[in-house]
């Protein structure tokens, strides 16, 4: 049983996917409650504005999130191989960010992985890389951002202290006192208030 199956199962919520995604879920034989909405839109759940948009990745239909709620935006970005333009806009003005930070290169290149693998996650539908959620910090990631929190690293092809450096790194040559946080594979992040 998948895991979004699971949770549907576990706490008989509404499950909220794109009207391309709904039909790709076997859900076996639970029939969850499904609200579906086109990628791109935005629509309320209870007092939360959640805006939608489309990313890179491999996926049917693939999506990443911003929340806002008593004017607090919050987003997160994972399972995309590169940031356009149209993600960085969706960004502006977020107090909290989850930014992918997949993997180091040079631990791809050489960890347990098939090549088909490798080509897959380094593409353009794949996955973040710190390098380039450096690059993404050190250009583009907006001064009112309050945290970032590096999430969605890979268990053998990056390590947190890595992600870390890099991305201190990016803030500190841009003067930007961002809190820094990295979420660590298998572990529980702290609780975030704001």
């Amino acid at each position: 049983m998948s895991g979004l199956v699971r949770l549907a199962r576990q706490l008989d919520i509404p499950v909220y996917l794109t009207r391309l995604t709904a039909p790709a879920i076997d859900w076996e034989d639970y029939e969850p409650k499904l609200e579906m909405f086109q990628a791109g839109t935005s629509f309320p759940i209870g007092d939360i504005e959640v805006s939608s948009f489309t990313i890179p990745h491999d996926a049917i239909d693939p999506v990443s999130f911003a929340f806002c709620a008593e004017g607090v935006k919050i987003a997160v970005v994972t399972d995309l191989g590169y940031l356009p333009e149209s993600i960085c806009f969706h960004l502006h003005g977020t107090s909290f960010l989850l930014l992918e930070s997949n993997h180091d290169l040079d631990m791809l290149k050489v960890g347990p992985y098939p090549w088909s693998v490798k080509q897959r996650v380094m593409s353009r539908r794949g996955h973040l890389s710190n390098d380039v959620a450096s690059d993404f910090i050190r250009d583009g990631l907006d001064s009112s951002t309050c945290t970032l929190l590096l999430g969605h690293l890979s268990e053998h092809n990056n390590h947190p202290e890595i992600a870390r450096l890099t991305a201190a790194q990016a803030l500190e040559s841009r003067g930007l006192e961002t809190r820094l946080v990295v979420s660590e594979p298998g572990k529980q992040s702290e609780v975030f208030t704001f």
